[in-house]
C-alpha cells in the first residue's frame, strides 16, 4: 500500500508540474509574440509615415499644371520617394487613371480605374490604403499608398507609391518567432494588406475572431486560433496602429512555441519509468526474501547478510529516486523570485551538457562556446534590452570546471539583468576570459549599469554560490561597483 501511495503521489506531482509547464510555455510564446507585434506596429508605423511624406512631396513637385506642356521637361519624383525602405515604386495618374509620370522601369500603359487606390479617391476621399493587390505589371504581391491631387478645386488625378509585401521578409527574420511564424498587417475593415510569409492572395478578415471578437474589446491583445490564411494553429498578438487604420500582428507556431513543454513531458515520462522500475524491482526483491524463509538456519544467517545488502541497495535507489522527485515537488512550491533564480541556475548546467552532447566534446569543453551560450540563453529568457561583447581566448575546460564556470557566469548575468538596468534601460555587458597561467584564467564580466556600493551588497544566496564556485575553482575574485559593475576572478579551470 505504500509503494502504491507513493506511486499515486508521483503521478499526481508529475501532472501538476506538466500542467504549469504547458501554461509558462504559453505565456513565454505569447510574451514573444507581443514584442514581436510591437516590433511590426512600429515598421507599418514607419512605412506609412514615410508613404504619407512622399505622396506629399510628389504633390508638391508636380506644380499647377499636373499634365504639362510637351515642350516641358518631365518632372523628375525619384527624390521624392528615395527614402523608402524596400523595393517601393512611384507613379502620377491622371483623372482617367493614366499614368503620366513614374519611377518603375517596367510602367506600362495601364489604366487604374479599377483600382480602390484611384476609384475611391476619385469618389472624393483624400487618402487611401489598398489591400492586397497582384501587380498587373510583375505578378508580385504588393500594397500601395495614395493622394488625392486636386487642381483648381477638382479632382486631376492621383499620386501612388506601392511596396513590395517582401518588404516584411527583414522584420520577419528580425522578430525570430520560429518556423511557421507570420508578421502581417489589416486595414481596420479586415482587408488583408500584406503578410509574410506571403499568403495565397488577397483576404477579407472581418468575420474572423479578431475582428468580431477581440478587436472590439481592445486595440491590443493576445489569442490563439486557427489561421484564416492557411488554416495553422497560432498564438497570436495584435495591435493597432494609431492614426494609420491598420492593425499589426506577429503569430508564432502553437507547436513550435510549447516544443520545452514536450521536453518535460519526455522528462515526467522518464521518471516514472524508472519509478516504476525501481518500485517493482523492491517489490521483487522483497517477494524473493520472503521465499526464503523455509531454508535452513544457517542459509537463514547468511541470506539475512545478504538481504540486508540488497536492502541497503534498494533503498539507496529508491532515496535516490524520491530525491528526484522530491526537487520536480520543491520548484512547484517555490515563491516566483526563487523559482526563476533556481531555474536560471539549471539552465547553465543544462548549457554543459549541450555542449558536451553537441559537440561530442566529452573530456574537454570550449570556454568561448560554454559561456556565450549561458549568456545568450539569460538574455532571451530576460528579454533584456542589452548587447555582449566578448573577449574570450580559446581556453579548453573539463567536465569538472565546466559546470561551476557555467552557474559563475549565469549568476553573475543574472544580478546585472535584474538590478544594473531597471526600469527597462538599455545597456552593454562586456565578458573577458583571459589565460593568466598555466591552469588558470581571468574571468572579468563588466556592465555599464548603475553600479552599487559594495559595503550594502546582502550576502543571500547568490552571494555564498558566488564565493563558494570561486572557491571550488581555486580562484579569489572582487567586485568594483563605482563606475557600472565590474565583476573579476582569477580561477583554475584551463586544461593543462
Amino acid at each position: 500500500m505504500i509503494i502504491v501511495a507513493m506511486f499515486v503521489s508521483l503521478v499526481l506531482m508529475l501532472g501538476l508540474w506538466l500542467n504549469t509547464s504547458y501554461r509558462d510555455a504559453v505565456r513565454r510564446t505569447e510574451e514573444r509574440a507581443v514584442a514581436a507585434s510591437k516590433i511590426v506596429a512600429s515598421n507599418v508605423s514607419l512605412l506609412d509615415s514615410l508613404a504619407r511624406q512622399a505622396l506629399q512631396r510628389i504633390d508638391e513637385t508636380l506644380g499647377d499644371n499636373i499634365v504639362p506642356p510637351a515642350s516641358v521637361k518631365v518632372r523628375n519624383i525619384d527624390e521624392a520617394v528615395a527614402d523608402l525602405p524596400g523595393q517601393v515604386k512611384a507613379y502620377v495618374v491622371d483623372d482617367t487613371g493614366l499614368t503620366l509620370y513614374s519611377t518603375d522601369p517596367m510602367v506600362k500603359p495601364i489604366s487604374i480605374v479599377d483600382r480602390p487606390y484611384f476609384s475611391e479617391l476619385a469618389k472624393g476621399a483624400r487618402k487611401h490604403i489598398s489591400g492586397l493587390l497582384i501587380s498587373r505589371l510583375n505578378g508580385e504581391q504588393i500594397f500601395a499608398f495614395s493622394r488625392r491631387l486636386e487642381r483648381n478645386g477638382r479632382f486631376a488625378g492621383a499620386a501612388v507609391v506601392s511596396f513590395e509585401v517582401k518588404v516584411l521578409a527583414d522584420v520577419w527574420e528580425a522578430v525570430d518567432l520560429g518556423p511557421n511564424s507570420t508578421v502581417s498587417f489589416v486595414r481596420s475593415d479586415g482587408q488583408l494588406v500584406a503578410r509574410y510569409p506571403l499568403a495565397d492572395g488577397p483576404l477579407d478578415m472581418s468575420k474572423y475572431v479578431l475582428f468580431t471578437d477581440y478587436l472590439p474589446k481592445a486595440a491590443a491583445g493576445t489569442y490563439d486560433a486557427i489561421s484564416p490564411v492557411d488554416g495553422a494553429h497560432r498564438i497570436v498578438a495584435y495591435r493597432a496602429v494609431d492614426g494609420t487604420g491598420l492593425i499589426a500582428l506577429a503569430s508564432a507556431d502553437y507547436d513550435f512555441g510549447i516544443q520545452r513543454f514536450w521536453g518535460d513531458v519526455t522528462v515526467a515520462i522518464s521518471v516514472m519509468v524508472l519509478a516504476s522500475v525501481s518500485l517493482l524491482a523492491a517489490g521483487q526483491w522483497i517477494r524473493h526474501l520472503r521465499q526464503r524463509d523455509a531454508a535452513q538456519s544457517q542459509l537463514l544467517r547468511n541470506a539475512l547478510t545478504d538481504n540486508q545488502l540488497l536492502l541497503r541497495e534498494i533503498h539507496h535507489r529508491v532515496k535516490n529516486n524520491l530525491q528526484a522527485v522530491q526537487s520536480v515537488i520543491q520548484l512547484q512550491r517555490l515563491a516566483p523570485d526563487i523559482q526563476r533564480s533556481l531555474t536560471d541556475r539549471i539552465s547553465s548546467m543544462v548549457a554543459v551538457h549541450e555542449q558536451i552532447y553537441r559537440h561530442d566534446e566529452f573530456s574537454r569543453l570550449h570556454a568561448r562556446d560554454l559561456i556565450t551560450s549561458v549568456a545568450e540563453k539569460l538574455i532571451t529568457a530576460y528579454g533584456a534590452p542589452v548587447t555582449i561583447e566578448y573577449d574570450i581566448d580559446d581556453l579548453a575546460v573539463s567536465p569538472d570546471n565546466a559546470t561551476p564556470l557555467a552557474l559563475l557566469t549565469s549568476e553573475l548575468l543574472t544580478n546585472i539583468l535584474k538590478y544594473a538596468f531597471p526600469e527597462g534601460r538599455e545597456g552593454r555587458i562586456f565578458i573577458a576570459l583571459k589565460a593568466v597561467g598555466k591552469r588558470q584564467a581571468q574571468l572579468t564580466i563588466h556592465d555599464n549599469g548603475i553600479g552599487f556600493d559594495p559595503q550594502t551588497i546582502k550576502q543571500g544566496m547568490g552571494s555564498r554560490l558566488i564565493r563558494g564556485v570561486v572557491n571550488q575553482l581555486n580562484g579569489i575574485h572582487s567586485f568594483d561597483g563605482s563606475n557600472g559593475t565590474t565583476f573579476t576572478a582569477e580561477l583554475e579551470i584551463v586544461e593543462p
